[in-house]
């Protein structure tokens, strides 16, 4: 049987560059090997989203965005969170046997009481949501960026804990991450985020792929000096879109014979020859709304029936039934 892959993306806005080769590409790529389940966080969303009709856009917008990508709907199981109503019961029972001093080690916690954020209980809980979508499809595997590690460790001693308290229940995760592209640099060199505003849209124009690619900081070194492709931020955007001629700018980097401007301009050709496919085909996807929602629910259905009978083991367990 194959394994199950299970993972999400928030609906928080547009969709990046980083969010695919992070996140996307795997699920696309990993889709023939495993059952997946790829949902989309609207529930998490609630933790910084308060207007309703920005969720709703941002959803539908995401869910196209799935599509675009390269999700098959016969292989993956596209749905959203909030159609798996189960995963806030069980986020409930895991926060019932989860102390506050293990919520508070978590980095998303740490970060907003470092910059004295006014922190609501769905961030403070939000590990306990995430592991509850993990745990109640019984996901094997979960795809993350490296710095989301926590995430899944927080679900694994989640289920370690509930297996030792009420017996052997749910299916123990592990992480899968893919080194190499596990952080992509923003137009500032900084991880890219939106939370930064350093991004570069997934399904950007060729306008917009410009004016991100000339905005990458790089060092002074002249054209005929010799530099360091390892610590350019420009070069490590060609280790993704500039694959057939990394070798040669690779080259040309060491040995002084590229300036950065002349490395920009081929990764804007690159990147947007990469991206226009993608662009095309989300234009597609979305002059058809019914069709997108009808693959919503046939996902939500199948997830919520699969969560529906782990519950019912969840409740058999602890002893509300």
């Amino acid at each position: 049987m194959k394994k199950i892959l299970l993972s999400g993306i928030q609906p928080s806005g547009k969709l990046h560059i980083g969010n695919y080769f992070g996140a996307l590409k795997q699920f696309v790529d990993l889709q023939e090997s495993h059952e997946c389940y790829i949902f989309i966080a609207n529930y998490h969303a609630l933790t910084t989203v308060t207007e309703a009709r920005t969720l709703r856009t941002n959803t539908h917008e995401v869910a196209i965005d799935y599509l675009a990508a390269g999700l098959d709907p016969e292989k993956t199981t596209l749905y959203l969170q909030s159609d798996v109503p189960e995963v806030t019961e069980l986020a409930w029972i895991f926060e019932c046997i989860t102390t506050v001093p293990y919520l508070e080690r978590a980095h998303a916690f740490k970060d907003a009481e470092a910059k004295s954020k006014e922190i609501n209980a769905g961030l403070m809980n939000y590990p306990m949501l995430m592991a509850a979508d993990i745990l109640v499809q019984d996901a094997d595997v979960v795809p993350v960026g490296a710095d989301q590690k926590q995430h899944i460790e927080y679900a694994r001693d989640t289920a370690e804990k509930f297996n030792r308290l009420y017996g052997d229940t749910f299916t123990v995760p592990k992480a899968h991450v893919l080194e190499k592209v596990a952080i992509i640099p923003g137009t500032d060199g900084r991880k890219m985020s939106k939370s930064y505003g350093n991004v570069i849209p997934l399904f950007a124009t060729p306008d917009e792929v410009k004016g991100g690619v000339m905005a990458i900081p790089t060092d002074s070194k002249g054209i005929t000096e010799p530099k360091n492709p390892d610590t350019c931020n420009v070069f490590a955007l060609h280790r993704l879109f500039s694959t057939d001629e990394l070798p040669e700018l690779e080259m040309r980097y060491r040995e002084g014979k590229i300036g950065y401007h002349e490395s920009k301009e081929i990764l804007v050709r690159n990147m947007d020859s990469y991206l226009a496919p993608l662009r095309e085909r989300r234009e597609k996807i979305a002059k058809d709304a019914k069709a997108v929602a009808g693959i919503l629910k046939a996902g939500g259905d199948k997830a919520r029936a699969r969560a529906a009978a782990k519950m019912k083991e969840v409740r058999e367990a602890v002893g509300l039934v």
